[in-house]
């Protein structure tokens, strides 16, 4: 009998795994890389919604557990995951700039936003209003994170590489049977394919797709991520992830000619030089009604959990609200109320 199995290895899966390490739980987790939002991600943590210059839920009080959290995950496998970048807001007018000073006094922003107009040092980037720099930003690689931590579970004979399958599922009163393996809980993690849960399908997980695009500039020099229409993220090796695009009907994790065609039309309208096209990706966000995460338990079966619903800020939310999971089922800490699925309870009752 170990103490969880762990369905998903997304960066939802991989914070609540970091929680049973922490406190000496044992785990198996069930992964068939089949959600890809994780990895479709630009990776960017900014606690500012730069569409209205505005602080993004609870963005200030989660930064740093995050960033606490990504750098023992650093030290944890010797590797490099948290680039510390800024991110430059392209102003459209002296409007924008004011409202960017507006912003910047009111208390919780005041950390984030430089009240210093940036000028435009980069010729291939039309930008004649200047920038605003959001402080205390960055990217975390995803690519790298979830690849050394798979390579982690299967050292420790710890990963199961399948599809879930629900009919191999016995839940009892107090454990769980899932083939040969006894379990005390089972927490799910598998953002876009919860849809496809019988026990949290009733949830309303609505699901956004975004498409990415990765292009080659040579002698772009950009040591900022920079937001216009779309932001522009600088890799490596004259590379650059441009994105994204957000789709609410198609719920896919293919990649559309109509998505590439409105993230280009976007980036042209700013970047006036040659690039190249090298890869296009697709991934289906994990976005709820009320813009809040899914975390909690379910109503009837007590040892069946969903860890669920970041959107698009999973890299800044995961790590406080999985530990805020971790607390509720071991140490029967109060769940906020905002991110505690019981706020649609009513919704299964009337389903059941």
């Amino acid at each position: 009998m170990i103490d969880y199995i762990v369905v998903g290895l997304g960066v939802a899966g991989i914070s609540f795994c970091e929680q049973l390490d922490k406190n000496g739980k044992t785990y198996k987790v069930i992964s068939d890389d089949s959600q890809v939002s994780s990895l479709v991600a630009g990776g960017m943590y900014n606690p500012v919604i730069l569409k209205r210059f505005t602080m993004a839920w609870n963005a200030d009080l989660q930064l740093q557990p995050a960033l606490s959290f990504y750098k023992n995950l650093e030290q944890k496998f010797n590797i490099q995951l948290d680039y510390k970048i800024p991110v430059l807001r392209k102003f459209a007018s002296i409007i924008e700039q004011n409202r960017w000073f507006e912003a910047s006094d009111k208390p919780r922003l005041k950390a984030f936003l430089n009240t210093k107009i940036i000028d435009n040092s980069t010729e291939e980037i039309d930008a004649p209003f200047g920038w605003g720099e959001v402080l205390h930003t960055g990217r975390i690689d995803l690519h790298q994170l979830i690849k050394t931590y798979r390579e982690y579970l299967i050292s420790n004979e710890r990963l199961i590489k399948q599809s879930f399958d629900f009919d191999a599922l016995k839940v009892h009163a107090d454990y769980i049977e899932y083939g040969e393996i006894k379990a005390h809980r089972l927490l799910f993690a598998t953002g876009f394919g919860m849809r496809k849960n019988p026990y949290f399908n009733y949830l309303p997980l609505n699901g956004t797709k975004g498409e990415l695009l990765t292009i080659k500039v040579p002698g772009l020099k950009l040591s900022s991520i920079v937001k216009s229409s779309v932001f522009i993220i600088p890799l490596e090796n004259d590379l650059f992830r441009v994105g994204a695009t957000y789709e609410n009907f198609d719920k896919t994790n293919n990649p559309t000619e109509k998505g590439k065609d409105e993230l280009l039309q976007k980036l042209n309208t700013f970047l006036n030089c040659e690039y190249e096209i090298v890869d296009h990706k697709a991934g289906v966000r994990p976005t709820v009604r009320d813009r809040r995460p899914l975390a909690g338990v379910h109503p009837e079966q007590k040892n069946l959990f969903v860890l669920n619903g970041f959107g698009s800020r999973g890299v800044l939310v995961a790590p406080t609200i999985s530990e805020q999971l971790y607390n509720y089922i071991e140490n029967d800490k109060e769940l906020p109320k905002e991110i505690n699925i019981e706020r649609f309870h009513k919704i299964f009752a009337k389903n059941s």
